[in-house]
């Protein structure tokens, strides 16, 4: 089968792409043919050995795919539509996936829509109902909100009945963030005075933040008595620091929504999620928008889209096209 590999840890350009055997599942696995593969920041990280996941140098990147199950197993019959994630291998024709990270896919979702699902919905669910424990009525505002976590957080958000604000850096990533589900949409340059006037100076319940550097500090003062802040990563590259005599005045809380290391260690956690979404899944409320749709002879490409931050909505790569 053919592959896309990173050969070196220099960044997405050391990605080519090359025959490789087809894997052999394990008991514990569920063979699938790739329809397609999203592109994640992870993999971003990992062309340059900067993940917590390190894998000897050559393997074959793709934390998520979506496909047709080959032969029965996990609990899956052969012919299934599946999303999946396997963490590393998706860029490819087939990928063996363990079966708890394997989830049914409604036959009217497309199936380039269920491959950008896995990662950015699961970890946005588990923030926004677990973490910050969100009501319906409350006011969210969401960094990065273009990006393929922010337009899931939106979505969700908006679907959970909460009123959403869309930071964002661009009049068309505006665009895109309405489309997901956002109610107003806000520039980075001066957020925290735009959500103060459009909450009537009361400020915000909860607040996702998937990029942190120097915006943290304006995040914290924009948040409500007892607002909860999301720290879902660091895409801006910098990683801030709080003082914590902030946390006091308001009552306010930076809570850790760290999914993969919460669900991996919970058996069926993971399915458990994708269940309680499924039903706005089938109805449309949750469906990734989709910028950019790569072959995977152009895989270092769609990438490096997302390593230089210019993707709006969620970047694919299609294994079965050339």
């Amino acid at each position: 089968m053919r592959a896309a590999v990173i050969t070196a840890l220099t960044g997405p350009d050391a990605v080519e792409v090359q025959a490789r055997p087809e894997p052999v599942p394990e008991s514990h696995q569920v063979l699938i043919d790739v329809e397609y593969a999203g592109v994640t920041f992870p993999d971003v990280l990992q062309t340059r050995g900067l993940y917590q996941r390190r894998p000897d140098v050559p393997f074959i990147p793709g934390w998520e795919v979506s496909g047709v199950v080959r032969a029965d197993a996990g609990g899956f019959r052969a012919g299934d539509r599946v999303a999946a994630m396997p963490i590393t291998g998706g860029f490819a024709g087939s990928v063996a996936v363990d079966g708890r990270m394997v989830f049914p896919v409604p036959d009217g979702l497309p199936f380039d829509k269920a491959a950008a699902l896995p990662l950015n919905y699961l970890t946005a669910h588990f923030a926004l109902t677990r973490r910050a424990q969100l009501r319906k009525g409350e006011i969210v505002v969401v960094h990065g909100a273009a990006g393929g976590l922010g337009t899931a957080a939106c979505q969700l958000a908006a679907a959970y009945g909460a009123r959403v604000i869309a930071v964002v850096s661009t009049p068309e990533k505006g665009e895109v963030a309405r489309a997901a589900g956002a109610h107003e949409v806000v520039p980075v340059d001066g957020f925290h005075d735009e959500v103060r006037r459009l909450t009537g100076s009361r400020g915000v319940h909860v607040i996702v933040d998937p990029v942190g550097g120097d915006r943290f500090t304006d995040s914290l003062r924009s948040l409500a008595r007892e607002g909860r802040l999301l720290v879902l990563g660091f895409t801006g590259g910098e990683i801030p620091t709080v003082k914590v005599n902030r946390l006091l005045l308001n009552n306010i809380s930076v809570v850790g929504a760290g999914w993969g290391a919460y669900a991996s260690k919970r058996t069926g956690f993971m399915r458990r999620q994708w269940d309680a979404m499924l039903d706005d899944i089938a109805k449309g409320r949750l469906a990734p928008p989709i910028s950019a749709t790569y072959p995977l002879t152009e895989a270092a490409s769609a990438i490096n889209e997302l390593a230089e931050r210019r993707v709006a909505g969620k970047v694919i790569v299609h294994p079965r096209e050339h």
